[in-house]
């Protein structure tokens, strides 16, 4: 994620519990990968299971994506 995105979502965490809930679950995908990256070997049910971590992961940032969009846009504005 780009630095600028960070300081947009901590910017509006406070105020946006959804925005904060994407994020933090965002940050729970990304430390699971992690761990199946740092192993050496993965059975199938952990590479099964590391893809569709990825996958939620990725469906997340869309969804912090769109809303960032928006945040975005009402900054242009001001």
């Amino acid at each position: 994620m780009e630095r600028s995105d960070i300081e947009l979502i901590q910017k509006h965490t406070a105020n946006d519990k959804i925005l904060e809930s994407l994020y933090r679950e965002h940050l729970d995908f990304e430390r699971k990968i992690e761990k199946y990256n740092n192993k050496p070997f993965l059975t199938p049910s952990e590479e099964m299971e590391r893809k569709q971590l990825q996958k939620l992961k990725l469906a997340g940032r869309d969804r912090i994506e769109m809303i960032l969009r928006e945040y975005r846009k009402k900054e242009s504005l001001s």
